[in-house]
């Protein structure tokens, strides 16, 4: 698969939106990359940059062949800035740094192309900096701004740009996405279940604690199928020691509600009996959700969802 065929499969109507727009010559100035970690923004935004500077397009796409696509995929073409946090922000020093590198043409050619990376991080200062040079476009340049969060975008800022919005990946790309790293198939499968987020995903995997997470509640849910009395222990020697705070908690729910639904699709087309008991459980474990919410203890309603399994 090359690397149009990825980002199609990735986002399917942003590829389309930003090839279109390239094809016919509509061309923005400023364009705000809007959506989830993981959505396929930087990557994007570097193959819409390729087609600026590709020397020898094919089809209307870059060749990701020649010089030029070779050195900004790897980061190193004069006329493509690119911008991360320094630290935890954008600082107005970066900003300001920048406008002298407008106030320059282009290396080799007329074009220069800058890429802020976090956007959302941008402070006070630093965004009202870049206000100004949005305001007073320069000829051939162009700005593509990626934000997770376009709440924190100067509204300013987002009305001198073309907002491009990043659907979360479907859970079936997600889980490929996540094999692609490395991850094991059925552990990415979980994730891409328990969240539309590659970043959040990816976040989870690396947690230490999300392994003991699971499989505590892999072990709960075999006491539970089972009817085993000893599930009511289990909650108070192992679960509450597991899941802690809220968020922790709520995680326990959503970890049993995918067990739950993946033993009831096994049995799809099986005894209509078995079926209802799952259905059951899951409508135990959707409230347990909603309880939580309401500050009903997590103790409690693990002890209640027991009850209602086992000794129903």
């Amino acid at each position: 698969m090359n690397e149009a065929q990825k980002l199609q499969t990735i986002q399917p109507i942003v590829f389309r939106q930003l090839q279109n727009s390239f094809e016919h010559g509509r061309l923005a100035h400023a364009y705000l990359f809007e959506g989830d970690q993981g959505t396929g923004k930087a990557e994007l935004a570097l193959w819409f940059v390729k087609h600026l500077f590709c020397l020898a397009l094919q089809d209307g796409m870059p060749c990701e062949k020649c010089n030029n696509c070779l050195r900004i995929a790897s980061k190193d073409h004069p006329d493509v800035v690119e911008i991360e946090p320094d630290g935890q922000s954008i600082k107005v020093d970066q900003i300001r740094a920048l406008q002298g590198e407008l106030a320059k043409s282009g290396f080799e050619s007329a074009k220069k192309v800058v890429i802020i990376h976090q956007a959302e991080k941008m402070n006070v200062s630093s965004a009202n900096s870049l206000l100004k040079f949005l305001e007073e476009p320069s000829a051939n340049f162009m700005i593509i701004l990626e934000t997770q969060s376009l709440g924190k975008i100067l509204p300013t800022i987002r009305s001198r740009c073309q907002i491009i919005h990043f659907q979360g990946l479907s859970t079936k790309r997600l889980q490929a996405r996540l094999e692609a790293e490395q991850i094991p198939a059925k552990t990415a499968e979980l994730l891409a279940n328990l969240t539309n987020s590659y970043g959040k995903a990816v976040e989870i995997s690396k947690d230490e604690w999300f392994n003991e997470a699971r499989d505590a509640v892999i072990q709960w849910f075999n006491y539970l199928e089972k009817n085993d009395p000893q599930a009511f222990i289990y909650v108070q020697k192992k679960l509450v020691k597991t899941f802690k705070d809220k968020i922790q908690q709520q995680f326990a729910f959503e970890l049993l509600a995918y067990f739950v639904k993946e033993k009831r699709n096994q049995l799809m087309g099986q005894k209509q009996s078995g079926l209802e008991n799952y259905n059951r459980w899951l409508e135990e474990v959707l409230s347990a959700s909603q309880k939580l919410e309401a500050n009903v203890s997590f103790q409690n309603i693990a002890e209640q969802i027991t009850l209602h399994i086992v000794f129903a």
